[in-house]
């Protein structure tokens, strides 16, 4: 019995870890973006490409890779996704061209998306009793959380003592030690393949939103009425309805498109990639910010960014007691308006600004994201049906890595296309600022079929 609950817990191990990398390297890459454009001579188009083509294919993927992990195995699926995962970070590590990065980062997010649903299927397996299951994911969710938190000062602290280089490569023995305690002690899920692959709703999701961030992308580079920019939205929107047409016919759809006609679930998928456009799209101006404007140095900006994501954890761990009092609709409403104070107090921000006129409104920001999303996240898997709960989730993963990008393409694009990286900064947070307010509308509208959140063990940022 000791053996098999060590096994268990060595298991959670590895998997936490699975989590932990993904999220790692959400945050740990903006802290690097100008020593990499120094190293490679990239403009701020290329930087967005190296934040954006990891979450562009973590977006699109997942889906797909939690389906596949059903049909094959998720330690199978889990332990393929860490290989590739360290694979993809040495060849980050070793780069030599801008290019080669992008690529790498790519392939990358395709094994970050791997990794996300395929250990939480092994966490459920790993664990059949609710009370340990319970006990168990929030160890899986505090992990990432913990690596969201460091990532931006371990990032500084290794670009200050190594390179930027480094910070890739700390993934690779990370992936080596997964990989083997999964080898070890993870049990194998039992395979199902009666389901089949959604194979060309698949490839039309990369199309559409490929092709939207690289419109968005392209509109600060190139204008936004070059053929190509607009080319590129006409592509992303023919994608998409292709996308849509196929789901609605397919016997196995890689998104139940029924599941949108519930208006909970249309809400707060709609309201979790609005989130992340405001959350990773200011991460973004803000490293640019500190690095290039006010010449901070990459430890730093990392030391900057340490209290706005030290304060998500406890926002989340509170949530559920607020919702319990309030509601899940003003919690989630309540999260969104102190963010929105956070964006509007962050407007007068102009080069050189102190850190003590900025930090309070980054607090802020990190507060109040990190209060909405536990009930946000809860609200949605309780719209869904029990049997689709693991397709919600994904939907949910989905939609606000699909904000990320949306975040970073637009906002990076804005900072180059307008005369001075102030302006551009402040339209993204104006931008930022009417997200919220729509988001709060959309929420209102919803009312009280919100549902109150389960424990804050299920429903982490």
């Amino acid at each position: 019995m000791m053996r098999s609950s060590v096994s268990a817990w060595l298991t959670l191990f590895s998997l936490s870890l699975g989590y932990g990398v993904v999220q790692l390297d959400v945050t740990i890459v903006n802290v690097a973006l100008n020593s990499i454009a120094a190293s490679y001579g990239g403009a701020v188009s290329g930087l967005q490409w190296i934040v954006s083509a990891y979450t562009l294919t973590f977006a699109a993927v997942i889906l797909t890779a939690g389906a596949l992990g059903d049909r094959i195995g998720a330690r199978r699926m889990f332990m393929a996704g860490f290989a590739v995962f360290g694979v993809a970070s040495l060849a980050c590590a070793l780069a030599p061209s801008l290019g080669v990065l992008i690529g790498a980062r790519s392939v990358q997010g395709l094994a970050a998306a791997i990794l996300v649903p395929n250990s939480l299927a092994l966490v459920n397996h790993t664990f059949p009793d609710a009370r340990a299951r319970g006990r168990a994911v929030g160890i899986w969710l505090a992990g990432a959380s913990l690596a969201l938190t460091a990532g931006p000062v371990v990032g500084g602290v290794l670009i200050a003592w190594v390179g930027w280089r480094s910070i890739f490569l700390v993934n690779v023995p990370l992936s080596v030690i997964a990989l083997l305690l999964a080898w070890r002690y993870a049990r194998e899920t039992p395979a199902d393949l009666r389901h089949g692959l959604d194979l060309i709703g698949q490839f039309t999701a990369v199309v559409a939103l490929g092709s939207l961030a690289a419109a968005l992308i392209g509109g600060g580079a190139l204008g936004w009425r070059d053929p190509l920019v607009l080319g590129g939205f006409v592509l992303s929107a023919i994608a998409a309805a292709l996308f849509v047409g196929i789901e609605q016919r397919s016997r196995d759809p890689m998104l139940p498109l029924q599941l949108f006609r519930r208006p909970m679930f249309s809400v707060t998928a709609a309201n979790g990639l609005l989130v992340n456009i405001t959350f990773y799209g200011l991460i973004f101006v803000l490293s640019l910010y500190f690095q290039q404007v006010d010449q901070w140095s990459p430890l730093s900006t990392g030391l900057a960014f340490f209290p706005m994501m030290a304060m998500v954890l406890p926002a989340n761990l509170i949530a559920p007691r607020i919702a319990e009092r309030l509601g899940a609709v003003p919690t989630i409403v309540l999260g969104q308006a102190i963010a929105l104070v956070g964006f509007l107090a962050l407007l007068d921000l102009q080069p050189g600004t102190p850190y003590l006129m900025i930090g309070p409104q980054m607090l802020a920001i990190g507060f109040g994201l990190g209060l909405l999303v536990p009930p946000l996240t809860s609200s949605l898997l309780g719209s869904a049906d029990k049997q689709h709960s693991g397709i919600a989730s994904g939907v949910l993963n989905s939609m606000r890595q699909t904000g990320s990008v949306i975040g970073v393409a637009l906002f990076g694009s804005l900072i180059a296309a307008t005369n001075g990286f102030v302006p551009g900064a402040r339209t993204s947070l104006e931008i930022s600022a009417g997200i919220l307010v729509l988001g709060i509308l959309t929420v209102l509208s919803a009312g009280e079929g919100i549902r109150t959140p389960m424990p804050f063990w299920g429903r982490g940022f």
